[in-house]
């Protein structure tokens, strides 16, 4: 028998695994991908350009780089009954949890999506049980941050059942997490989620006899339709009504001991499962040919992109007028006639600051919900995972890896959670480089002000163009900063990504997607755009005796101080009001203009239209995408940087780019007579 390496083998040849050499962590990375001896492998692609190569093994398909050589909860839940959601990424367990409490967890085909303790009460048996939807891990043995926190949860908290989702498709390499949670002797319940496809995969399981083998209840179901859902929540109401919970401190005993899960995993198979010898999904191979075609790949990511982007602007902009248009009507219908009696200085607090404010933000509400909806489908159909093969061998130049443009897409919902995603990278200096790119993605809030500024300075045919080409400089000040700092950040960490098949959202989860957008969106209406607008309106308006938003108001002093620095890159005093708030949240800046200038809907626009020209306008946009991020954004670097000296420098790092790109560009339209 010849011994060969992997990366020698060609497209389409066989092999069987004789070896793994790797350090120990990563080994049992791999082996929960399924490298395990004798296995049977195949070659799917090579990456252009020293991109991943992409393997399958039995129904898993995985993207995998070598090594790059370094070049130098409260008092009263406490009282309730604990279950833990336990599972692989990409099983589905964040959908069985949406499923099961009506939560809004994230639902998507990439590891680390769910990087919170998600926590929901339910009713089950009569009493409430608290259900933590725990992050996906791989195995038990910390290899990174997410798996670190689940070890840590169990070892911490007692918990009363620990209920435990597998991808029925994958059991043969997903089994080893369910007798790792076994030998802590914990109650547990085992969910074998995705029968659909498992059956036309044509693998057949016996659930009975499994959970004979195994000594804990065996379901199977659907999360994603809900069959066998029903079941599922009978067999834990049942489970939990006679569980008791396991000393964490003898947890802390037990986790170091599974010498024995090989062996018993291979016998429960052997004696449960049957996996034809070779397994295909026609449809995922066939997208896979033209989505990851090595010339037509990339053109084909960015075409999908700006079709989405078009869509979102087509879509929403009349049902934006729409929105405008009602609150309009009850503004000089009812509200006006209502407030009328009010003395002038709170009459224009309330209609000319809190109302036109925040109504003005509010007509952007459908934009969103569309993005994130189209968003949703691109993420949970498996197409992100495609999109780190793409790109992986690009970034690798730039001392990033595939994983950090997923989390850079992650960021055009919100810069937070894409931050949080980057625990799933082993490598310090990786996370901290890809944690200083990622507030570069042109999020939703950003994206309120560049469609709200974009339809009312160009034209309905170019506004879509302006937009994408901001999502491209979105990307490209990202690339630069990677390419400045790649050798302060070096890492050596391998690109290991599990790439899943193409999955279709429900309805159901795309609406579970778009209400928990809203509700985000309107809770941080609640704490920031409110304060913001009542702010604003109290700089343009005072001191009393001056006329409203006039250099001699303090908004207008503010601006004169600012002059000097943003004059030069076209922004005027009171687009620098609102640059100031946008460093609070980016929401605030739409609805600061309304209250500085004093209009709403077209009126607004119209007047922007008269005080602008599209080189302004577009410095704007250019230093509003790049500059200082959000609070939030900042308090995140924080804490999962633990590094002030570096938190300052993601903040001031961004606005000196933003002021350089923006005189750039600015002074060059200028000088070629624009």
């Amino acid at each position: 028998m010849t011994t060969v390496n992997l990366e020698t083998l060609k497209v389409g040849e066989f092999a069987t695994i004789a070896a793994v050499h790797t350090d120990r962590a990563l080994s049992y990375r791999l082996a929960a991908l399924g490298f395990r001896i004798g296995k049977r492998i195949e070659v799917i692609r090579h990456g252009r350009f020293s991109g991943p190569l992409h393997v399958r093994i039995g129904a898993t398909d995985i993207m995998l780089r070598k090594k790059r050589s370094a070049e130098n909860r409260g008092s009263n839940a406490s009282l309730m009954k604990r279950v833990a959601l336990v599972g692989m990424p990409n099983t589905g367990k964040s959908t069985f949890f949406n499923r099961a409490t009506g939560a809004s967890a994230r639902v998507g085909n990439w590891p680390g999506i769910t990087v919170d303790l998600l926590g929901a009460k339910l009713l089950l048996a009569g009493e409430m049980v608290e259900l933590v939807d725990l992050p996906g891990i791989y195995d038990l043995h910390g290899f990174s941050d997410d798996e670190q926190v689940v070890r840590h949860f169990l070892e911490n908290n007692p918990v009363d059942l620990v209920v435990i989702i597998l991808n029925a498709t994958q059991i043969e390499r997903q089994l080893s997490l369910a007798l790792q949670l076994k030998q802590l002797c914990l109650p547990a319940v085992l969910l074998l989620n995705m029968v659909d496809e498992a059956k036309k995969f044509g693998i057949t399981i016996d659930a009975k006899k499994m959970s004979s083998s195994l000594d804990m209840p065996v379901v199977m179901l659907s999360a994603k339709y809900g069959n066998g859902y029903q079941d599922a929540h009978q067999i834990i109401t049942q489970a939990i009504q006679n569980s008791a919970p396991i000393p964490p401190e003898k947890l802390q005993l037990l986790l170091a001991a599974d010498d024995q899960i090989e062996t018993d995993m291979e016998t429960v198979l052997k004696q449960t499962v049957q996996v034809p010898v070779q397994m295909s999904d026609n449809l995922t191979t066939q997208l896979d040919r033209l989505m990851l075609h090595p010339w037509l790949g990339l053109p084909l990511f960015f075409l999908i992109m700006y079709l989405l982007f078009q869509a979102i602007f087509l879509l929403g902009k009349p049902l934006q007028d729409g929105v405008a248009w009602l609150l309009e009507a009850f503004k000089q219908g009812a509200l006006e006639p209502l407030l009328a009696g009010l003395p002038a200085a709170l009459h224009g607090l309330l209609i000319e600051g809190i109302y036109n404010g925040v109504g003005t933000v509010a007509t952007f509400v459908p934009i969103i919900v569309l993005f994130f909806l189209f968003m949703a489908l691109v993420e949970d159909s498996g197409y992100l995972s495609r999109a780190a093969f793409l790109m992986d061998a690009l970034m690798a130049k730039l001392g990033l890896d595939g994983r950090s443009f997923v989390m850079m897409l992650l960021g055009f919902g919100c810069n937070v959670p894409a931050l949080m995603g980057t625990r799933v990278m082993r490598s310090r200096s990786l996370r901290l480089l890809t944690m200083l790119v990622i507030p570069f993605s042109l999020c939703s809030a950003r994206l309120q002000v560049f469609v709200f500024i974009t339809a009312a300075i160009f034209s309905p045919k170019a506004a879509p163009l302006v937009l994408f080409s901001l999502y491209l400089f979105s990307f490209a000040a990202a690339f630069i900063t990677a390419l400045l700092f790649k050798n302060r950040f070096q890492n050596n960490e391998p690109f290991i990504l599990e790439l899943p098949p193409y999955r279709f959202p429900t309805l159901r989860q795309m609406v579970l997607r778009g209400w928990h957008e809203v509700r985000h969106f309107l809770n941080r209406a609640s704490k920031f755009i409110i304060a913001g607008v009542v702010l604003v309106w109290l700089l343009t308006h005072f001191p009393q005796n001056v006329a409203p938003g006039s250099l001699d108001t303090w908004a207008g002093m503010i601006g004169q101080f600012m002059e000097p620095v943003l004059a030069p890159i076209g922004i005027d005093q009171h687009l620098a009001i609102a640059l100031i708030f946008g460093f609070v949240a980016k929401e605030i800046v739409v609805g600061s203009l309304a209250v500085i200038y004093g209009l709403e809907g077209s009126a607004l626009t119209g007047m922007m239209a008269q005080q602008l020209d599209w080189v302004q306008a577009y410095s704007f946009m250019l230093f509003t995408l790049i500059y200082t991020p959000c609070l939030s954004t900042i308090a995140t670097i924080r804490s999962e940087s633990k590094s002030m000296p570096y938190t300052l420098f993601a903040v001031g790092f961004p606005l000196g780019l933003a002021w350089l790109l923006s005189f750039a560009f600015y002074q060059t339209a200028r000088a070629l007579g624009y």
